[in-house]
């Protein structure tokens, strides 16, 4: 009877072991490994970047590059968690998240606190964006004495503020609670210009009338990272050789061709 209910439990335990087996993956030799859960940190208001469709559900340039990094990497299972894009660095230094997937670029600030992968999976073209019906500015040097309207900490009002300042420009800039109220801020013409890409002054039209032009040269041509804490090592070169594999198998190019409107992984 002992031995009985000793097959029985051992039977039980094997069991419980099989339906955890999601937190194992196999490797060619039959071997298993234990796989990583990376919680991905991003944003739900960036244009045709991260953001929720029409059927409710999270997608864009960057969920679905790193979709595409997460079917490469067995060894771990990615996780998308939404937030502002103002909480997205407190999040990451507090170690509620692993990864940043939201168009980071690279600055000074960040490179002192974290860490950036070393292959990039898209070139930001930043340019002024003003309302359709302004004629009077047509470059940044037009942006003088005039009001401009930013997300706090994105590299948008990095660049500008440090422009302001260089070139006295004397421009006035304001730093919107949300991307709603600076689209609408501008539509309605309490500002003059954001600092933006013709992407998202193209969806934000399609999406919600906002009424956006682009206009003069691209201020700020660089080149999009994914952000990690300074000990992800591992992580951000094995994220390296799997965005290597897909540029190679074409794949970046036709995730921004389908969400971007041209293939921006090269410099536009």
């Amino acid at each position: 009877m002992k031995k009985l209910w000793l097959w029985g439990l051992l039977f039980v335990i094997a069991l419980l072991s099989a339906c955890s087996s999601k937190a194992e993956s196999v490797d060619d030799k039959g071997s298993s490994t234990k796989v990583q859960k990376i919680i991905v940190g991003t944003g739900t208001q960036f244009p045709n970047i991260c953001f929720i469709n029409d059927e409710g559900k999270l997608t864009g340039y960057d969920i679905e590059i790193v979709k595409a990094i997460d079917e490469k990497l067995p060894e771990y299972e990615f996780e998308f968690k939404t937030m502002e894009f103002s909480n997205l660095l407190l999040s990451l230094e507090t170690e509620k998240i692993d990864l940043i997937a939201h168009q980071m670029e690279v600055n000074k600030e960040r490179e002192e606190k974290f860490l950036f992968n070393k292959e990039p999976y898209n070139v930001f073209p930043l340019k002024v964006t003003i309302h359709q019906g302004n004629n009077d500015i047509k470059s940044i040097n037009d942006l003088a004495g005039k009001k401009i309207s930013v997300t706090p900490t994105s590299n948008s009002a990095v660049f500008i503020e440090e422009y302001n300042k260089k070139h006295n420009l004397g421009a006035k800039i304001n730093y919107g609670t949300n991307t709603t109220d600076i689209i609408n801020q501008l539509k309605t013409k309490r500002i003059d210009a954001i600092i933006s890409t013709p992407f998202a002054a193209e969806f934000y039209n399609e999406q919600a009338d906002a009424q956006q032009k682009v206009v003069g040269e691209t201020l700020l041509n660089s080149k999009v990272y994914f952000l990690l804490n300074k000990d992800e090592t591992t992580l951000s070169n094995r994220v390296d050789e799997a965005l290597r594999e897909l540029k190679k198998e074409g794949v970046v190019s036709k995730l921004s061709e389908k969400w971007l409107g041209a293939d921006y992984s090269v410099e536009f």
